[in-house]
């Protein structure tokens, strides 16, 4: 694989490239090390591709895995306390676990316990390779790379699509560069507020 399209949202790319070269370097190597073709295993029951042999989401999930895993990229998770309370999740939202859940209980109210999981953490950056379907990528970049931002254990998320090139080669639903590139650029300049790098990318 190749990386086609790349978009660095508020100086994400620039960040890794000044502070953390290797990584960056790393993450290149991961791509590049995945074979497309070889995940070119799945038969398609839709009525517009039936029988056509598609790429698997599946297969080049785990080929994308084990390269990151080799490179010492592993799963992150972070911990939170939610509650139905506006006025008190504003309040508790830059508190460790521990306060949280003590400050909303404190506070009357019931403490739900909530958690966040990032695919490949190393060095303060988070990867998320998203081949699932088009919603998440919403999730992972307003969400998923938001809180571990917030929570002070990231500096910057990068997530990886295929751009509509390869997209074409996979079921329907799965999500592409291109289209989620307008969707953040819509939202403007600084929004989501955490550096982000979108790369796109293609046989």
């Amino acid at each position: 694989m190749r990386i086609a399209q790349m978009y660095s949202h508020l100086n994400g790319h620039e960040h890794i490239l000044v502070h953390k070269p290797q990584a960056w370097a790393d993450i290149e190597e991961a791509i590049a090390a995945v074979d497309a073709e070889e995940c070119r295993t799945k038969v398609s029951e839709e009525k517009r591709m039936l029988g056509r042999m598609l790429v698997s989401p599946q297969d080049l999930n785990k080929q994308f895995a084990a390269e990151f895993e080799r490179c010492g990229r592993k799963e992150s998770r972070t911990s939170y306390w939610v509650t139905a309370d506006a006025k008190l999740i504003r309040r508790t939202l830059t508190l460790t676990p521990e306060e949280q859940k003590r400050e909303i209980e404190e506070a009357g109210e019931a403490a739900i316990f909530s958690y966040n999981q990032t695919d490949f953490v190393k060095e303060r950056i988070a990867v998320e390779v998203q081949l699932g379907k088009y919603s998440f990528v919403a999730y992972d970049l307003f969400v998923k790379h938001m809180a571990f931002f917030v929570g002070d254990l990231i500096d910057v998320g990068v997530e990886i699509l295929p751009v509509k090139e390869l997209q074409q080669e996979m079921s329907s639903g799965v999500p592409y560069y291109e289209g989620e590139l307008y969707n953040l650029i819509r939202e403007g300049r600084g929004i989501p507020a955490v550096p982000l790098v979108l790369v796109g990318i293609a046989p």
